[in-house]
């Protein structure tokens, strides 16, 4: 039996709750720049330590990905827009580098504030590696990577015992150009692939699943803006993933999953 002695009944504030964890925030010190993970969209999946920062920073560069409720945390930031999306205008990243830098000399108090986690596809370790080449003191808080966080969020576990003994997260930016990865290696492990940067190329990419030796019959779905009221998914083979896809007008950003643990989502909720 429990020794609390909170009386049958009282529920704890979430401020009493908080206080229970004894959380000590480190400082963010002028002319330290911290690379921080927003987490896929809803503020609930924020870390207290990204919390505290953004509560201490006097400069917030943010990605598009970023919810706004996130970046309105910063409320005595000067805030920085860094978005980039493909096939748009948006800042390249050899400027974000150079602002990181030149408000670190500054003397402020950065916060590099990115969507899912800094490292997980988000150019973090470039930032990262350009920020010690300069002698900027830096610090990484980890955030939920969008490819994990999602697919919790929409009812696929990322794995399943008798499904999957691995996950392969890959980007489907470079889909069809030289500079593209072996997607007929990643099928012949018959592990489940979750495909950032993907949406664009997805007749490609399922295509090359395919020729890659994955069966039609594959289940496949596509996830956007997860964890946020805006999310959307489809579920369908991989087959035709790309069609049913294209015809609920499913766009950038999304994320794509292939593999048995798709099917779960149905079982899961007493579909299947």
């Amino acid at each position: 039996m429990s020794g609390s002695t909170r009386n049958k009944g009282e529920n704890a504030t979430l401020e009493q709750a908080l206080s229970r964890l004894n959380f000590k925030p480190r400082r963010l010190e002028p002319g330290h720049v911290w690379l921080a993970g927003a987490g896929p969209g809803d503020p609930g999946c924020l870390t207290l330590e990204v919390l505290a920062a953004l509560s201490e920073a006097d400069a917030v560069v943010y990605d598009a990905l970023v919810s706004p409720d996130v970046v309105a945390v910063a409320e005595s930031a000067e805030l920085f827009f860094a978005g980039k999306r493909g096939g748009k205008p948006s800042m390249k990243q050899d400027d974000i580098t150079a602002l990181l830098v030149r408000l670190a000399r500054a003397g402020r108090r950065v916060v590099r504030l990115k969507g899912g986690d800094p490292y997980i596809f988000g150019r973090g370790g470039e930032e990262a590696l350009a920020l010690a080449r300069e002698n900027i003191p830096f610090r990484v808080l980890p955030g939920l990577t969008s490819g994990l966080s999602a697919l919790a969020a929409t009812g696929i576990p990322a794995t399943m015992r008798g499904i999957n003994k691995a996950v392969i997260l890959a980007t489907g930016h470079a889909a069809g150009t030289d500079d593209d990865i072996d997607w007929a290696a990643i099928a012949r492990t018959g592990q489940p692939v979750v495909v950032y940067m993907g949406m664009a190329n997805l007749p490609l990419i399922a295509a090359a699943l395919l020729d890659g030796g994955l069966a039609p019959s594959t289940p496949a779905a596509v996830i956007v803006a997860a964890t946020t009221p805006q999310e959307r998914i489809v579920v369908a083979t991989l087959a035709t993933i790309a069609e049913e896809a294209a015809a609920a007008g499913l766009t950038a950003p999304a994320l794509i999953v292939v593999g048995g643990i798709v099917a779960m989502r149905a079982a899961l909720a007493g579909e299947a």
